[in-house]
């Protein structure tokens, strides 16, 4: 999941003491206290084919507002990688592809050979995923979305983004 993208921000959090006056192991650990992904209540992902045209995807993406889709393989529903609509925009403007072309022309493939995958499931704590967001665990290389998974890897659940956790951040109570 190394692939998911750059953000440019930067967290300047530091670590807290926990409750019982321990130190925290991670320094957003107070902020979500003992938050998971499932409480950002992520929408379901929404899915592309590597062989459905550029034009459709969009439009999918379009009509449910989405900034990234992921792209599974038809039959067995693998997950191959993501198209991001923002960079895909680009791409057509830039005439690097057309909307007729097929996704797979357009896609980021996630790396699977020696790379190691970071597992985000519902259960996955919010200080963890912020982590990855900004990098820990993938090589210091900053994530812009993440994919959530059930604790196989057999299927896509959904995409939590650092909006998403900012969201969260606001509507939460201090």
């Amino acid at each position: 999941m190394t692939d998911a993208g750059v953000s440019d921000t930067t967290s300047s959090t530091t670590a807290q003491p926990a409750p019982n006056g321990t130190p925290s192991s991670s320094p957003w650990a107070n902020k979500y206290r003992g938050a998971t992904v499932e409480d950002l209540d992520p929408p379901p992902a929404l899915s592309t084919s590597p062989y459905s045209p550029i034009s459709a995807a969009l439009m999918a993406a379009f009509e449910r507002d989405y900034t990234h889709l992921t792209v599974i393989h038809p039959q067995t529903k693998h997950l191959l990688g993501y198209i991001s609509t923002p960079t895909l925009r680009k791409l057509l403007e830039t005439r690097q592809v057309r909307e007729e072309d097929p996704v797979e022309k357009a896609m980021v493939r996630f790396q699977r050979k020696g790379k190691a995958y970071r597992l985000i499931t519902m259960e996955t704590p919010l200080e963890e995923l912020e982590g990855f967001f900004e990098g820990e665990g993938t090589g210091g290389s900053r994530q812009e979305f993440a994919v959530v998974t059930d604790a196989a890897r057999r299927f896509v659940l959904g995409v939590a983004t650092k909006s998403d956790l900012e969201e969260f951040v606001k509507r939460r109570p201090a």
